[in-house]
């Protein structure tokens, strides 16, 4: 009798402890794309701050291209005050297009071009893109992994008893947005 006891009380043992091992692998992935969300605040709100100084830059050259800068100022707006995954890049992806067109139009004013303000300013919105690729790429690779977490078997019944839920990835939406901005004067 006793022999029988020690199997189950052992039995409970290993189930609690590949419960708790189950737990804590959930809570750490949840914590690294939490992580991996913030980076990506980080280097949006880097963006966002740049933006006003390189409008105001271009206004000076580029006078007559004043609904640009409200569509420009109207797509950092709606990438600020986006909630959600879903909603933020869609929002992040509006705002990108309309730096390309900012851009774009730069090409027409020589003196602009020419400007080590806007050169500058240029150089660290292209460093910003570039970190928000990066950002993105490490804040999906971390979603992948957590969602491949919860959805395998044994891992998903445990996981949807503790609440956990799939992470949306940060991506481009709909073959339109993946298309380059085309300008046309």
């Amino acid at each position: 009798m006793s022999t029988t006891l020690w199997v189950v009380i052992g039995l409970v043992a290993l189930v609690a402890f590949w419960l708790i091992g189950i737990y804590n692998s959930l809570i750490r992935l949840r914590n690294r794309t939490d992580e991996a969300w913030s980076d990506i605040d980080v280097q949006l709100k880097r963006r966002y701050d740049l933006i006003p100084n390189l409008i105001e830059t271009v206004k000076g050259y580029a006078k007559h291209e004043s609904q640009l800068f409200e569509k420009v100022t109207e797509a950092r707006t709606k990438a600020m005050g986006a909630q959600g995954i879903a909603k933020k890049g869609e929002a992040e992806n509006m705002l990108s297009g309309t730096l390309k067109t900012l851009f774009a139009v730069s090409e027409n004013y020589p003196d602009l071009k020419a400007n080590e303000n806007f050169l500058k300013l240029q150089d660290e919105l292209s460093d910003t893109e570039n970190k928000i690729q990066a950002s993105r790429r490490f804040y999906n690779g971390n979603v992948r992994d957590f969602n491949t977490k919860i959805q395998v078997f044994p891992n998903n019944m445990m996981a949807g008893m503790m609440g956990f839920k799939n992470y949306d990835f940060f991506e481009v939406e709909g073959e339109e947005e993946k298309k380059p901005v085309g300008v046309k004067f």
